[in-house]
């Protein structure tokens, strides 16, 4: 009997360094993630362009999301796979590109980047910087749906963003639910042409 409780209480302490250990490592992705997109966001030479759709590649930094109430501000990559969401919030490539008209979607994990969305309401202002300019929006609505509710991701006639997350934000595995937050474009700012 002694062997039976030495074996399960090693099996479940390794469990459990497991489970530590990879959400360590996400949590250090995500750091290191934001940390590389800033600094490629800096780098990168300012490329205004007219065209609602600049050309992007999967992995780049295509925004800087702000949300001042939060003082929340976090780097927005091209790309909803594995290894985008890691480095920080994925904008959905088929969706809207950030300040034109159509659904904006952008996704990331409950665990690391959006966490902040459980504190978000409505009338609050969320912001995205893009190589075209500043663009202000202002949540009208936050909804908790099912994973198969895709209405979400439909595109509109006039310039919406929906912020996607997992939810419940506290829950160990994978969530059954969705959390998703809903705003609509306020102001538009562009920079002014150097002639």
């Amino acid at each position: 009997m002694k062997a039976v409780w030495k074996t399960a209480s090693f099996v479940l302490l390794l469990a459990g360094l497991t489970l530590i250990v990879a959400g360590v490592r996400e949590r250090l992705f995500s750091i290191f993630g934001q940390s590389e997109l800033a600094g490629a966001w800096q780098d990168h030479p300012s490329r205004r362009t007219d065209a609602d759709r600049p050309r992007v590649h999967v992995g780049e930094a295509i925004a800087l999301l702000r949300i001042p109430r939060l003082q929340a501000e976090m780097y927005v990559v091209e790309g909803t796979g594995i290894h985008e969401l890691r480095r920080g919030p994925g904008h959905l490539p088929t969706s809207a590109f950030p300040g034109t008209n159509g659904n904006c979607v952008i996704a990331a994990h409950r665990d690391t980047h959006f966490r902040i969305l459980k504190d978000i309401r409505e009338g609050d202002e969320i912001i995205l910087e893009t190589r075209r300019g500043y663009f202000s929006y202002v949540v009208r609505a936050t909804n908790i749906i099912s994973p198969d509710e895709t209405q979400v991701l439909r595109p509109t006639e006039t310039a919406k963003l929906s912020l996607i997350t997992c939810y419940p934000f506290y829950y160990v595995g994978p969530a059954p639910k969705r959390f998703v937050v809903t705003a609509e474009l306020i102001q538009t700012m562009l920079p002014r042409r150097v002639s």
